[in-house]
Protein backbone atom coordinates (compact mmCIF):
# COMPACT_ATOMS: atom_id res chain seq x y z
CA UNK A 1 0.00 0.00 0.00
CA UNK A 2 1.11 3.54 -0.91
CA UNK A 3 0.64 6.03 1.95
CA UNK A 4 -0.37 9.36 2.18
CA UNK A 5 2.68 11.28 3.08
CA UNK A 6 2.71 14.18 5.35
CA UNK A 7 4.41 16.65 3.48
CA UNK A 8 2.33 15.94 0.49
CA UNK A 9 -0.54 16.44 2.95
CA UNK A 10 0.61 19.80 4.46
CA UNK A 11 1.94 21.22 1.31
CA UNK A 12 -1.31 20.54 -0.25
CA UNK A 13 -2.82 22.04 3.03
CA UNK A 14 -0.39 24.98 2.78
CA UNK A 15 -1.92 25.74 -0.62
CA UNK A 16 -5.56 26.37 0.82
CA UNK A 17 -4.28 28.07 3.73
CA UNK A 18 -2.10 31.08 1.68
CA UNK A 19 -5.33 31.73 -0.02
CA UNK A 20 -7.32 33.14 2.98
CA UNK A 21 -6.39 36.55 2.15
CA UNK A 22 -8.53 36.42 -1.27
CA UNK A 23 -11.57 34.74 0.36
CA UNK A 24 -13.82 37.19 -1.19
CA UNK A 25 -13.07 35.72 -4.38
CA UNK A 26 -12.42 32.37 -2.73
CA UNK A 27 -16.23 32.61 -1.72
CA UNK A 28 -17.27 33.69 -4.81
CA UNK A 29 -15.66 30.57 -6.58
CA UNK A 30 -17.05 27.91 -4.35
CA UNK A 31 -20.27 28.99 -5.16
CA UNK A 32 -19.59 28.44 -8.93
CA UNK A 33 -16.93 25.40 -8.97
CA UNK A 34 -17.40 21.67 -7.22
CA UNK A 35 -14.12 20.90 -6.76
CA UNK A 36 -10.40 22.49 -6.52
CA UNK A 37 -8.52 22.55 -9.44
CA UNK A 38 -5.13 20.48 -9.43
CA UNK A 39 -1.93 21.66 -9.44
CA UNK A 40 -0.49 23.75 -11.73
CA UNK A 41 3.22 22.86 -13.01
CA UNK A 42 6.04 24.43 -15.70
CA UNK A 43 8.67 22.45 -17.05
CA UNK A 44 10.84 23.94 -19.46
CA UNK A 45 13.18 21.90 -21.45
CA UNK A 46 15.91 24.29 -23.07
CA UNK A 47 18.06 23.14 -25.64
CA UNK A 48 21.02 25.05 -27.98
CA UNK A 49 21.93 26.03 -31.08
CA UNK A 50 18.75 26.60 -32.87
CA UNK A 51 17.48 24.17 -35.33
CA UNK A 52 17.08 24.23 -39.60
CA UNK A 53 13.77 26.13 -39.17
CA UNK A 54 12.51 24.94 -42.94
CA UNK A 55 11.81 21.63 -41.41
CA UNK A 56 11.18 22.46 -38.00
CA UNK A 57 8.00 24.87 -38.32
CA UNK A 58 4.60 23.54 -39.72
CA UNK A 59 3.75 25.06 -43.09
CA UNK A 60 0.74 26.86 -41.61
CA UNK A 61 0.93 30.05 -39.78
CA UNK A 62 -2.61 30.15 -37.50
CA UNK A 63 -5.26 28.36 -37.02
CA UNK A 64 -5.91 24.44 -36.08
CA UNK A 65 -2.82 22.23 -35.57
CA UNK A 66 -3.69 18.81 -36.50
CA UNK A 67 -1.09 15.74 -36.77
CA UNK A 68 -1.41 16.32 -40.51
CA UNK A 69 0.19 20.00 -40.11
CA UNK A 70 3.11 18.17 -37.91
CA UNK A 71 3.94 14.58 -40.03
CA UNK A 72 5.90 16.32 -42.49
CA UNK A 73 8.05 18.28 -40.09
CA UNK A 74 11.00 17.97 -37.51
CA UNK A 75 8.17 17.74 -34.97
CA UNK A 76 6.40 14.40 -36.01
CA UNK A 77 7.23 12.51 -33.23
CA UNK A 78 4.65 14.77 -31.37
CA UNK A 79 2.04 14.68 -33.72
CA UNK A 80 -0.29 12.12 -31.90
CA UNK A 81 -0.64 15.02 -29.20
CA UNK A 82 -1.66 17.47 -31.71
CA UNK A 83 -5.01 17.92 -29.80
CA UNK A 84 -2.62 19.39 -26.55
CA UNK A 85 -0.09 21.26 -28.04
CA UNK A 86 0.23 25.06 -28.53
CA UNK A 87 3.03 26.37 -30.63
CA UNK A 88 3.33 30.24 -30.51
CA UNK A 89 4.50 31.65 -33.97
CA UNK A 90 6.84 34.99 -34.48
CA UNK A 91 7.88 35.39 -30.50
CA UNK A 92 11.60 37.21 -30.54
CA UNK A 93 13.81 36.60 -27.59
CA UNK A 94 15.99 39.49 -25.76
CA UNK A 95 19.73 40.65 -26.57
CA UNK A 96 20.53 39.48 -29.73
CA UNK A 97 24.19 39.69 -30.90
CA UNK A 98 24.85 41.40 -34.59
CA UNK A 99 28.46 41.70 -36.09
CA UNK A 100 27.21 45.70 -36.32
CA UNK A 101 27.23 46.02 -33.03
CA UNK A 102 29.40 49.47 -31.95
CA UNK A 103 27.99 51.34 -28.92
CA UNK A 104 24.42 51.60 -27.56
CA UNK A 105 21.83 52.34 -29.95
CA UNK A 106 23.30 50.06 -33.10
CA UNK A 107 22.26 46.19 -33.01
CA UNK A 108 20.21 44.61 -32.18
CA UNK A 109 21.54 43.81 -28.61
CA UNK A 110 24.82 44.03 -26.31
CA UNK A 111 28.49 43.06 -28.27
CA UNK A 112 29.88 40.52 -25.81
CA UNK A 113 29.94 37.44 -26.95
CA UNK A 114 27.19 35.18 -29.21
CA UNK A 115 26.59 32.72 -26.85
CA UNK A 116 27.06 34.44 -23.32
CA UNK A 117 24.82 37.34 -23.85
CA UNK A 118 22.34 34.94 -25.53
CA UNK A 119 21.86 32.55 -23.12
CA UNK A 120 22.37 34.90 -20.29
CA UNK A 121 19.16 36.75 -21.11
CA UNK A 122 16.98 33.90 -22.16
CA UNK A 123 15.43 33.19 -19.13
CA UNK A 124 16.15 36.36 -17.59
CA UNK A 125 14.92 38.78 -20.31
CA UNK A 126 17.73 41.17 -18.53
CA UNK A 127 21.34 42.40 -20.22
CA UNK A 128 24.61 41.04 -19.13
CA UNK A 129 27.37 42.68 -17.11
CA UNK A 130 30.54 43.81 -17.65
CA UNK A 131 29.37 45.09 -21.40
CA UNK A 132 31.67 44.62 -24.12
CA UNK A 133 30.17 47.09 -27.58
CA UNK A 134 32.72 45.27 -29.46
CA UNK A 135 31.52 41.90 -30.92
CA UNK A 136 34.65 40.92 -32.32
CA UNK A 137 36.81 41.83 -29.37
CA UNK A 138 38.54 38.76 -27.54
CA UNK A 139 39.04 40.83 -24.02
CA UNK A 140 39.54 38.13 -21.72
CA UNK A 141 38.27 40.63 -18.99
CA UNK A 142 34.82 40.86 -20.77
CA UNK A 143 34.23 38.24 -23.46
CA UNK A 144 33.50 35.17 -21.64
CA UNK A 145 32.95 36.01 -18.25
CA UNK A 146 29.74 38.64 -18.38
CA UNK A 147 26.82 37.26 -16.68
CA UNK A 148 23.23 38.93 -16.23
CA UNK A 149 22.15 41.19 -13.71
CA UNK A 150 19.08 39.64 -12.18
CA UNK A 151 17.16 36.00 -11.97
CA UNK A 152 15.72 34.04 -14.64
CA UNK A 153 12.31 33.11 -14.96
CA UNK A 154 12.25 30.03 -13.30
CA UNK A 155 13.94 31.42 -9.73
CA UNK A 156 11.31 34.39 -9.90
CA UNK A 157 8.70 31.63 -10.61
CA UNK A 158 9.92 29.76 -7.49
CA UNK A 159 10.41 32.25 -5.14
CA UNK A 160 6.50 31.98 -5.44
CA UNK A 161 5.42 28.57 -5.67
CA UNK A 162 7.95 25.99 -4.72
CA UNK A 163 9.53 24.70 -1.24
CA UNK A 164 12.25 26.77 0.14
CA UNK A 165 11.58 28.99 -3.16
CA UNK A 166 14.16 27.06 -5.62
CA UNK A 167 13.31 25.60 -8.69
CA UNK A 168 14.81 21.75 -10.28
CA UNK A 169 17.09 22.20 -12.60
CA UNK A 170 18.47 19.37 -14.38
CA UNK A 171 21.31 19.07 -16.71
CA UNK A 172 21.15 15.93 -18.69
CA UNK A 173 25.05 15.83 -19.31
CA UNK A 174 25.06 15.34 -15.03
CA UNK A 175 26.77 18.64 -14.93
CA UNK A 176 25.57 20.22 -11.90
CA UNK A 177 27.37 23.53 -12.71
CA UNK A 178 28.21 25.27 -15.90
CA UNK A 179 30.21 28.12 -17.52
CA UNK A 180 28.21 31.49 -18.73
CA UNK A 181 28.54 30.52 -22.22
CA UNK A 182 26.07 27.66 -21.43
CA UNK A 183 24.26 28.73 -18.14
CA UNK A 184 20.98 29.50 -17.98
CA UNK A 185 19.53 29.51 -14.54
CA UNK A 186 20.52 32.23 -11.93
CA UNK A 187 19.35 32.51 -8.72
CA UNK A 188 20.43 36.24 -8.30
CA UNK A 189 22.58 38.65 -10.29
CA UNK A 190 26.05 37.41 -11.33
CA UNK A 191 24.90 33.76 -9.52
CA UNK A 192 24.69 30.91 -11.55
CA UNK A 193 22.07 28.09 -10.36
CA UNK A 194 23.49 24.75 -10.14
CA UNK A 195 21.66 21.72 -11.38
CA UNK A 196 20.27 18.61 -9.27
CA UNK A 197 21.58 14.67 -11.42
CA UNK A 198 18.88 12.33 -11.80
CA UNK A 199 20.06 10.05 -8.92
CA UNK A 200 20.20 13.03 -6.21
CA UNK A 201 16.56 14.42 -7.51
CA UNK A 202 15.00 10.85 -7.25
CA UNK A 203 16.95 10.08 -4.05
CA UNK A 204 14.61 13.56 -2.84
CA UNK A 205 11.34 12.13 -4.15
CA UNK A 206 11.80 9.15 -2.56
CA UNK A 207 11.06 10.70 0.99
CA UNK A 208 7.65 11.68 -0.48
CA UNK A 209 6.55 7.88 -0.97
CA UNK A 210 7.47 4.93 2.06
CA UNK A 211 5.32 2.04 1.09
CA UNK A 212 6.59 0.18 4.14
CA UNK A 213 6.38 2.79 6.40
CA UNK A 214 2.89 3.23 8.66
CA UNK A 215 0.99 6.34 8.00
CA UNK A 216 1.03 9.46 10.02
CA UNK A 217 -2.22 9.73 12.24
CA UNK A 218 -3.11 13.19 10.36
CA UNK A 219 -2.90 11.39 6.89
CA UNK A 220 -4.30 7.83 7.53
CA UNK A 221 -7.35 9.95 8.86
CA UNK A 222 -7.50 11.84 5.27
CA UNK A 223 -7.32 8.32 3.47
CA UNK A 224 -9.75 7.16 5.30
CA UNK A 225 -11.48 10.01 4.37
CA UNK A 226 -11.96 12.27 7.19
CA UNK A 227 -12.19 15.75 6.09
CA UNK A 228 -9.44 18.17 6.37
CA UNK A 229 -11.14 20.76 8.37
CA UNK A 230 -12.29 18.14 10.92
CA UNK A 231 -7.79 17.84 11.60
CA UNK A 232 -8.07 21.24 13.04
CA UNK A 233 -11.41 21.48 14.30
CA UNK A 234 -10.62 22.88 17.62
CA UNK A 235 -8.54 25.65 16.05
CA UNK A 236 -11.29 26.34 13.57
CA UNK A 237 -13.98 26.66 16.07
CA UNK A 238 -11.78 28.86 18.58
CA UNK A 239 -11.03 31.20 15.16
CA UNK A 240 -15.28 30.65 14.35
CA UNK A 241 -16.34 31.70 17.93
CA UNK A 242 -14.79 35.33 17.40
CA UNK A 243 -17.04 37.98 16.85
CA UNK A 244 -16.73 38.50 13.15
CA UNK A 245 -19.63 40.06 10.43
CA UNK A 246 -22.17 37.16 8.32
CA UNK A 247 -19.97 37.66 5.29
CA UNK A 248 -16.90 36.77 7.04
CA UNK A 249 -18.60 33.53 8.36
CA UNK A 250 -19.45 32.70 4.58
CA UNK A 251 -15.97 33.33 3.63
CA UNK A 252 -14.43 31.12 6.37
CA UNK A 253 -16.87 28.31 5.33
CA UNK A 254 -16.28 28.62 2.07
CA UNK A 255 -12.37 28.28 2.50
CA UNK A 256 -13.24 24.89 4.84
CA UNK A 257 -14.91 23.89 1.84
CA UNK A 258 -11.73 24.44 -0.26
CA UNK A 259 -9.56 22.72 2.47
CA UNK A 260 -11.51 19.44 2.60
CA UNK A 261 -11.64 19.58 -1.37
CA UNK A 262 -7.63 19.84 -1.34
CA UNK A 263 -7.35 16.75 0.94
CA UNK A 264 -9.82 15.02 -1.13
CA UNK A 265 -7.36 16.06 -4.16
CA UNK A 266 -4.69 14.97 -2.08
CA UNK A 267 -5.40 11.25 -2.85
CA UNK A 268 -5.14 11.08 -6.44
CA UNK A 269 -1.78 13.04 -5.79
CA UNK A 270 -0.68 10.14 -3.33
CA UNK A 271 -1.76 7.24 -5.84
CA UNK A 272 0.98 9.12 -8.36
CA UNK A 273 3.85 9.76 -5.99
CA UNK A 274 4.72 6.42 -5.79
CA UNK A 275 7.27 3.67 -6.51
CA UNK A 276 5.60 1.86 -8.39
CA UNK A 277 5.05 5.13 -10.93
CA UNK A 278 8.59 5.77 -10.80
CA UNK A 279 9.19 2.11 -11.65
CA UNK A 280 6.54 2.80 -14.38
CA UNK A 281 8.03 5.83 -15.71
CA UNK A 282 11.94 4.69 -15.67
CA UNK A 283 12.64 7.55 -12.60
CA UNK A 284 14.54 4.51 -10.77
CA UNK A 285 16.68 3.39 -13.65
CA UNK A 286 20.44 3.56 -12.73
CA UNK A 287 21.98 6.42 -15.20
CA UNK A 288 24.39 4.97 -18.00
CA UNK A 289 27.96 5.17 -17.27
CA UNK A 290 28.89 6.17 -20.88
CA UNK A 291 28.50 9.66 -20.73
CA UNK A 292 31.35 11.45 -20.40
CA UNK A 293 32.22 15.16 -19.89
CA UNK A 294 34.81 18.03 -19.45
CA UNK A 295 33.57 20.99 -18.11
CA UNK A 296 36.45 23.09 -18.99
CA UNK A 297 36.17 22.89 -22.71
CA UNK A 298 32.07 21.90 -22.70
CA UNK A 299 32.91 18.99 -24.85
CA UNK A 300 30.30 15.94 -23.66
CA UNK A 301 30.15 12.97 -25.65
CA UNK A 302 26.76 10.98 -24.31
CA UNK A 303 25.30 7.70 -25.57
CA UNK A 304 21.85 9.49 -24.88
CA UNK A 305 21.15 6.84 -22.73
CA UNK A 306 20.20 9.46 -19.80
CA UNK A 307 18.01 11.88 -21.48
CA UNK A 308 14.76 10.18 -20.76
CA UNK A 309 16.17 9.49 -17.55
CA UNK A 310 15.80 12.42 -16.41
CA UNK A 311 12.20 13.48 -17.99
CA UNK A 312 10.96 10.98 -15.84
CA UNK A 313 12.73 12.36 -12.86
CA UNK A 314 10.99 15.77 -13.65
CA UNK A 315 7.60 13.89 -14.98
CA UNK A 316 7.67 12.50 -11.58
CA UNK A 317 8.38 15.59 -9.81
CA UNK A 318 5.49 16.91 -10.93
CA UNK A 319 3.22 13.93 -10.37
CA UNK A 320 4.30 14.15 -6.61
CA UNK A 321 3.99 18.28 -6.63
CA UNK A 322 7.28 18.34 -5.35
CA UNK A 323 8.32 21.11 -7.20
CA UNK A 324 5.92 22.80 -9.65
CA UNK A 325 9.25 24.72 -11.42
CA UNK A 326 11.18 22.37 -13.19
CA UNK A 327 13.88 23.23 -15.98
CA UNK A 328 15.46 20.23 -17.94
CA UNK A 329 18.38 21.01 -19.57
CA UNK A 330 20.49 19.94 -22.28
CA UNK A 331 24.13 20.63 -22.17
CA UNK A 332 25.42 23.69 -24.26
CA UNK A 333 27.55 21.40 -26.35
CA UNK A 334 27.03 17.81 -27.44
CA UNK A 335 28.76 15.11 -29.23
CA UNK A 336 25.62 13.18 -30.82
CA UNK A 337 27.96 9.89 -30.71
CA UNK A 338 24.47 8.05 -30.75
CA UNK A 339 23.24 9.60 -34.06
CA UNK A 340 26.69 8.44 -35.62
CA UNK A 341 27.95 12.25 -35.28
CA UNK A 342 31.66 12.95 -34.13
CA UNK A 343 31.51 16.78 -34.14
CA UNK A 344 30.15 19.28 -31.32
CA UNK A 345 26.57 20.12 -32.04
CA UNK A 346 27.62 23.99 -31.12
CA UNK A 347 30.39 23.82 -33.95
CA UNK A 348 27.77 21.84 -36.10
CA UNK A 349 25.06 24.50 -35.72
CA UNK A 350 27.60 27.16 -37.06
CA UNK A 351 27.77 24.65 -40.13
CA UNK A 352 31.72 25.13 -40.32
CA UNK A 353 32.78 22.39 -37.54
CA UNK A 354 34.50 24.73 -35.34
CA UNK A 355 34.02 28.19 -33.94
CA UNK A 356 34.42 30.03 -36.76
CA UNK A 357 31.77 32.16 -37.87
CA UNK A 358 32.57 32.13 -41.90
CA UNK A 359 34.13 29.05 -43.58
CA UNK A 360 33.76 25.93 -45.58
CA UNK A 361 30.49 24.32 -44.56
CA UNK A 362 31.24 20.45 -43.29
CA UNK A 363 30.57 17.97 -45.63
CA UNK A 364 26.36 16.56 -45.06
CA UNK A 365 26.25 19.64 -42.20
CA UNK A 366 22.39 20.41 -42.73
CA UNK A 367 21.41 16.22 -42.59
CA UNK A 368 23.27 15.85 -39.51
CA UNK A 369 21.60 19.19 -37.86
CA UNK A 370 17.94 17.65 -38.62
CA UNK A 371 19.00 14.41 -37.04
CA UNK A 372 19.95 16.26 -34.17
CA UNK A 373 16.99 18.34 -34.26
CA UNK A 374 14.90 15.32 -34.66
CA UNK A 375 16.36 13.62 -31.11
CA UNK A 376 15.51 16.94 -29.17
CA UNK A 377 11.95 16.48 -30.81
CA UNK A 378 12.03 13.20 -29.58
CA UNK A 379 12.98 13.90 -26.31
CA UNK A 380 10.27 16.15 -25.56
CA UNK A 381 7.65 13.94 -26.98
CA UNK A 382 8.90 11.44 -24.64
CA UNK A 383 8.39 13.87 -21.71
CA UNK A 384 4.95 14.78 -22.97
CA UNK A 385 3.62 10.91 -23.63
CA UNK A 386 5.15 10.62 -19.75
CA UNK A 387 3.13 13.78 -18.54
CA UNK A 388 -0.10 13.05 -20.55
CA UNK A 389 0.02 9.01 -18.99
CA UNK A 390 -0.50 10.08 -15.43
CA UNK A 391 -4.50 10.67 -14.66
CA UNK A 392 -5.16 13.53 -12.33
CA UNK A 393 -8.49 14.69 -11.63
CA UNK A 394 -10.37 14.40 -14.81
CA UNK A 395 -8.07 14.52 -17.17
CA UNK A 396 -3.81 13.71 -16.95
CA UNK A 397 -1.09 15.46 -15.32
CA UNK A 398 0.12 17.15 -18.78
CA UNK A 399 -4.00 18.66 -18.72
CA UNK A 400 -2.50 20.74 -15.41
CA UNK A 401 0.86 21.49 -16.91
CA UNK A 402 2.53 23.74 -19.08
CA UNK A 403 5.67 22.02 -20.90
CA UNK A 404 7.39 24.51 -22.75
CA UNK A 405 10.38 23.72 -25.49
CA UNK A 406 12.36 26.64 -25.88
CA UNK A 407 15.88 27.27 -27.62
CA UNK A 408 18.90 29.47 -27.52
CA UNK A 409 18.25 30.42 -31.13
CA UNK A 410 16.31 30.44 -34.23
CA UNK A 411 18.85 29.50 -36.29
CA UNK A 412 21.95 28.23 -35.01
CA UNK A 413 24.34 29.72 -37.97
CA UNK A 414 22.52 33.18 -37.78
CA UNK A 415 22.37 33.27 -34.03
CA UNK A 416 19.06 35.20 -34.76
CA UNK A 417 16.49 35.41 -32.20
CA UNK A 418 13.46 36.33 -34.10
CA UNK A 419 11.09 33.70 -35.53
CA UNK A 420 12.15 31.46 -32.42
CA UNK A 421 11.03 27.82 -32.49
CA UNK A 422 8.64 27.36 -29.57
CA UNK A 423 6.57 24.66 -28.90
CA UNK A 424 4.25 23.91 -25.44
CA UNK A 425 2.06 21.01 -24.49
CA UNK A 426 -0.65 21.00 -21.72
CA UNK A 427 -2.96 23.90 -20.85
CA UNK A 428 -2.07 24.92 -17.86
CA UNK A 429 -4.78 24.16 -16.62
CA UNK A 430 -7.38 25.29 -18.78
CA UNK A 431 -5.30 28.80 -19.03
CA UNK A 432 -3.96 28.13 -22.57
CA UNK A 433 -5.40 27.43 -25.50
CA UNK A 434 -4.43 24.02 -27.41
CA UNK A 435 -4.55 22.19 -30.36
CA UNK A 436 -3.91 25.62 -31.86
CA UNK A 437 -1.06 27.66 -33.69
CA UNK A 438 -1.31 31.14 -32.71
CA UNK A 439 0.53 34.23 -35.10
CA UNK A 440 1.93 36.68 -32.12
CA UNK A 441 2.97 38.93 -35.11
CA UNK A 442 0.51 39.25 -37.97
CA UNK A 443 1.09 42.76 -38.24
CA UNK A 444 4.66 42.55 -39.83
CA UNK A 445 2.92 41.31 -43.42
CA UNK A 446 5.12 37.89 -43.26
CA UNK A 447 3.41 34.85 -45.01
CA UNK A 448 3.90 31.15 -43.62
CA UNK A 449 6.74 30.82 -46.47
CA UNK A 450 8.90 34.05 -44.64
CA UNK A 451 8.47 32.57 -41.76
CA UNK A 452 9.86 29.02 -42.34
CA UNK A 453 12.52 31.07 -42.21
CA UNK A 454 16.15 30.50 -44.12
CA UNK A 455 18.34 27.93 -42.90
CA UNK A 456 18.54 25.93 -45.62
CA UNK A 457 19.98 28.63 -47.93
CA UNK A 458 23.43 27.96 -47.28
CA UNK A 459 25.35 24.56 -47.01
CA UNK A 460 22.35 22.62 -48.35
CA UNK A 461 22.82 20.32 -51.30
CA UNK A 462 22.49 22.88 -54.38
CA UNK A 463 23.27 25.90 -52.43
CA UNK A 464 26.70 27.61 -51.21
CA UNK A 465 29.23 25.69 -50.27
CA UNK A 466 30.53 28.72 -47.81
CA UNK A 467 28.77 29.31 -44.59
CA UNK A 468 28.79 32.85 -43.41
CA UNK A 469 27.14 33.45 -39.80
CA UNK A 470 28.28 36.96 -39.69
CA UNK A 471 25.66 37.81 -42.76
CA UNK A 472 22.55 36.61 -41.11
CA UNK A 473 21.88 35.04 -43.99
CA UNK A 474 20.19 31.57 -42.57
CA UNK A 475 17.65 33.65 -40.00
CA UNK A 476 14.46 34.63 -40.98
CA UNK A 477 14.33 38.55 -41.99
CA UNK A 478 14.10 40.76 -39.16
CA UNK A 479 11.44 42.42 -40.13
CA UNK A 480 9.06 39.17 -39.53
CA UNK A 481 8.70 37.44 -35.63
CA UNK A 482 9.41 40.03 -33.07
CA UNK A 483 6.73 39.65 -30.49
CA UNK A 484 8.75 40.05 -27.71
CA UNK A 485 9.19 37.04 -25.51
CA UNK A 486 8.45 39.15 -22.20
CA UNK A 487 4.47 38.60 -22.84
CA UNK A 488 5.10 34.98 -23.13
CA UNK A 489 6.23 34.63 -19.85
CA UNK A 490 3.91 36.96 -18.46
CA UNK A 491 1.53 34.38 -19.63
CA UNK A 492 3.65 31.79 -18.00
CA UNK A 493 3.63 33.37 -14.70
CA UNK A 494 0.20 34.37 -14.52
CA UNK A 495 -0.92 30.13 -15.94
CA UNK A 496 0.52 29.36 -12.71
CA UNK A 497 -1.45 32.56 -10.47
CA UNK A 498 1.28 34.29 -9.82
CA UNK A 499 1.34 37.60 -7.53
CA UNK A 500 2.96 41.07 -8.96
CA UNK A 501 3.23 44.38 -7.37
CA UNK A 502 1.57 47.47 -8.26
CA UNK A 503 3.79 48.08 -11.30
CA UNK A 504 2.73 44.90 -12.61
CA UNK A 505 6.38 43.15 -11.99
CA UNK A 506 6.21 39.35 -10.50
CA UNK A 507 6.29 39.95 -6.45
CA UNK A 508 6.24 37.35 -3.62
CA UNK A 509 4.57 39.56 -1.19
CA UNK A 510 2.43 41.17 -4.44
CA UNK A 511 -1.68 41.87 -4.48
CA UNK A 512 -2.12 42.02 -7.94
CA UNK A 513 -3.48 38.45 -9.79
CA UNK A 514 -1.80 39.45 -13.30
CA UNK A 515 1.50 39.83 -14.22
CA UNK A 516 1.64 42.72 -16.67
CA UNK A 517 5.92 43.01 -16.81
CA UNK A 518 9.09 40.94 -16.63
CA UNK A 519 12.97 42.05 -17.77
CA UNK A 520 14.50 44.90 -18.77
CA UNK A 521 12.80 45.79 -21.27
CA UNK A 522 11.01 44.16 -24.25
CA UNK A 523 12.99 45.35 -27.58
CA UNK A 524 16.35 43.65 -27.84
CA UNK A 525 17.68 47.21 -29.03
CA UNK A 526 17.12 48.74 -25.64
CA UNK A 527 20.21 45.91 -24.65
CA UNK A 528 22.67 47.47 -26.61
CA UNK A 529 25.51 49.01 -24.72
CA UNK A 530 23.90 47.26 -21.22
CA UNK A 531 21.46 48.84 -18.71
CA UNK A 532 21.03 52.30 -18.79
CA UNK A 533 22.69 52.64 -22.32
CA UNK A 534 19.64 53.15 -24.60
CA UNK A 535 17.29 55.77 -22.90
CA UNK A 536 13.89 54.76 -22.43
CA UNK A 537 14.60 51.16 -21.98
CA UNK A 538 11.28 49.61 -20.11
CA UNK A 539 8.17 47.22 -21.10
CA UNK A 540 6.73 48.92 -24.03
CA UNK A 541 4.06 46.97 -24.38
CA UNK A 542 2.70 45.35 -20.74
CA UNK A 543 0.53 42.07 -20.56
CA UNK A 544 0.26 38.43 -21.91
CA UNK A 545 -0.34 37.75 -24.95
CA UNK A 546 -4.57 37.39 -25.07
CA UNK A 547 -4.70 35.41 -28.15
CA UNK A 548 -2.76 32.15 -26.42
CA UNK A 549 -5.57 32.28 -23.64
CA UNK A 550 -7.93 29.59 -23.62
Amino acid sequence: MTYLNRRILLRGLGGAIVTAPFLGSLFERSVKADATPAPKRTIVMFTHHGCITNNWFPLKLDGELTAEDLKPTTLAPLAPFAKKLLIPRGIRTMNEWTANNKGAGHGRGQGVDVHIQVVGSALTCQPVSPNNNDPFSFNQSTKFTSLPVGPSLDHVMAQQLSPQGKPLLLNTSGQSREQAQTAISYSAKDTIFPAQSATSAFAALTNLFQPNMPPNEDAWAVAKGKAMADIVRGDLNRLMAQNMSKADKEKLSAWVELTNEVGRGLLSVAAQCSQDSATRLGASNKPSTTATGDVLTRKVTDSMDNADLYSAVAALTAACNANPVIVLKYPGSLIFSGLGIDKESAALAHRTGSGNMVGPCVPNVVQMLLKIDAYFALKFANLVKMLDDISEGDGTLLDNTTAVWLNENSDGCAHNLNNMPIIQAGSGGGYFKTGKIVHLDPNSGATAEDMLGRSLSQCAPGTTDMADGVSEGTGTDPRFGNAPVNKYFCNLMNAMGMKADATGYPAKDGSNSEVTHYGYSDKTEDFAGGVGAVEGATIHDPGGFTALRA
